[in-house]
């Protein structure tokens, strides 16, 4: 199992047990307490991992909170609450997805094939020291669960509006989050069709690879909220 799926069955679990009335604030510390149990239960070096946050246990989730109504935004998620689209992204994404972009096109005008792309992304490769290196931003630059203490001045929180509304949770994995599963999967498939490598009408700084089905995971909840 991956550190971010280990990170996401850990949240998942701190989730269904919490209490329904917790603030964002219990939220973070209680999740970022369950992880660093984790860590403690298996002795592992924590000045290590203060130093190394790609070896972090790291996930990111969007929470709804009926009993705040409230939506709590802790990493790179996004969500629809009223007919409102709102993101979170990690700060250099975008610079980097620009990077790896023009990268590609680069090789791509030299000859190289996009078959051979998805099999090997040299353009992932070309930004990868920067990834890592933007890692180091770990609950400063920008929140993610990962056992350290998570900037409570970081996470987004969106008041929600008194009477039904609808709300769309989901993670970056739908490059154009609408408002039913429908349709954003299907703007998914033509983002997949005509710009596989993710480089032109979406930049990722990933694509889509040979046995993979998306360049991305993906989860997508919508429901309306109590009168």
């Amino acid at each position: 199992m991956s550190n971010g799926r280990y990170c996401m069955e850990l949240t998942k679990r701190y989730v269904s047990g919490m209490p329904a009335d917790i603030s964002v604030e219990g939220f973070c510390s209680g999740v970022t307490s369950l992880i660093r149990s984790v860590y403690d239960g298996h002795c592992i070096d924590m000045d290590r991992l203060k130093h190394c946050p790609t070896e972090r246990l790291t996930a990111s989730a969007v929470v709804y909170s009926a009993y705040r109504r409230q939506v709590w935004m802790v990493g790179d998620c996004q969500c629809i609450v009223g007919g409102t689209f709102y993101e979170n992204p990690k700060p250099q994404e975008e610079t980097l997805a620009k990077q790896r972009a023009e990268y590609l096109e680069q090789a791509i005008k030299n000859g190289l094939d996009i078959q051979s792309i998805q099999t090997e992304d040299p353009g992932r490769k070309h930004i990868l020291k920067d990834l890592i290196a933007s890692c180091k931003g770990q609950n400063t630059a920008y929140p993610v669960i990962d056992g350290f203490e998570i900037p409570i001045n970081k996470v987004k929180v969106i008041d929600v509006a008194d009477g039904g509304q609808d709300i769309v949770l989901a993670s970056d994995g739908y490059p154009f989050l609408k408002n039913t599963l429908e349709k954003s999967e299907k703007a998914l498939s033509e983002q997949l069709h005509n710009d596989p490598l993710c480089i032109r009408y979406f930049k990722a700084t990933k694509g889509l690879m040979n046995g993979n089905k998306s360049f991305d995971d993906r989860a997508y909840i919508r429901f309306k909220t109590a009168d």
